[in-house]
């Protein structure tokens, strides 16, 4: 087979893909760098994107550009390579997160690249309530197997446990709303229109569960007059959450593909998500979400899984902005 020509609409697809990818207040921590003498795309933090009071350690930040690799990644197959990731390649280059060599042709079109590959340009976080309706067992399971084919795991709470994590996640809320830092740094990422292209335009933004069963994050944090009017949602909520065996900054990168495999794999079904990150940014209640009766891991994420509406694109920076095309 030919390879695939690494030229400019390549990169251009390439990083387009990566980009649209979720991170936390859409803030975009990314920077892409092609070496043309090796066909390696390197794909480095911006961390004047960072955002200090929510995620101290950075660890949303390598959640975050972990799933713009997936996209890269999956891309990438899409156009005919077999791309050879590398995570935290450089322990000497702490902003390089990691590599993709693209000097090889995939032999076959693995299964599911292009379900996942139309997936990208269709995924949106949903702030909005979900209709109800039950995501079937079989979608589940197919959920939980995109989990571990990039070495995370996806489990289903039960009910009981669904609800005391849902406590948890409601008392982050709490501290996010009222904690000085936290609710600056969340207000500061709300943007009016597009300009500029990342944080969260005012429009996107969802309302609160008139019920209070759901503790969707509250970016106006008091500020009544920001405040969408509140909405019903779901009854019983689906839950699920995303953990990893050891908690390094590799595994964070991994997080970020674990989370952006199940939600490609979502998207191809129709499923919506939204993402509840307040627990992460609490370390008491982060360690307090390990369900006691699981093995043991390291929670780095809850999924809120359902049927609705597809969802508000978020603005994206531009592929030129975000990739230099030569080392």
């Amino acid at each position: 087979m030919t390879t695939p020509a690494l030229d400019a609409a390549a990169l251009e697809n390439l990083v387009s893909a990566a980009v649209a990818a979720p991170s936390i207040h859409n803030s975009q921590p990314w920077h892409f760098r092609l070496q043309p003498e090796t066909s390696v795309l390197e794909v480095r933090a911006v961390r004047e994107r960072a955002v200090p009071a929510a995620d101290p350690q950075g660890r949303a930040m390598h959640v975050s550009v972990g799933a713009a690799v997936l996209n890269l990644r999956v891309a990438a197959r899409h156009l005919g390579w077999a791309p050879d990731v590398r995570l935290l390649p450089d322990p000497a280059d702490p902003d390089l997160f990691a590599t993709v060599r693209l000097d090889e042709t995939s032999p076959v079109r693995l299964p599911g690249t292009e379900a996942l590959y139309d997936a990208i340009w269709r995924r949106h976080s949903i702030r909005t309530p979900f209709t109800g309706r039950p995501v079937p067992a079989d979608v589940l399971d197919q959920l939980v197997t995109a989990a571990r084919a990039e070495e995370t795991v996806l489990r289903l709470p039960g009910r009981e446990e669904t609800a005391r994590l849902l406590e948890l996640t409601a008392e982050a809320e709490r501290r996010n709303t009222t904690d000085p830092a936290q609710r600056t740094e969340s207000r500061n990422w709300i943007r009016s229109g597009d300009v500029p292209p990342y944080g969260i335009p005012a429009h996107a933004l969802g309302p609160q569960d008139r019920d209070g069963r759901l503790p969707m994050r509250d970016f106006a944090a008091l500020r009544p007059v920001e405040h969408q009017q509140p909405a019903t949602f779901e009854h019983e909520p689906v839950i699920a959450v995303l953990s990893t065996d050891d908690d390094r900054p590799e595994d964070w990168l991994r997080t970020g593909l674990g989370l952006e495999h199940v939600l490609l794999a979502a998207t191809a079904h129709e499923v919506r998500a939204s993402l509840l990150h307040q627990v992460m940014e609490w370390p008491e209640l982060r360690w307090a979400a390990r369900e006691p009766h699981q093995p043991p891991g390291h929670v780095q994420m809850l999924i809120r899984l359902g049927y609705g509406p597809e969802g508000t694109p978020t603005p994206r920076l531009p592929a030129a902005d975000v990739l230099d095309p030569e080392a």
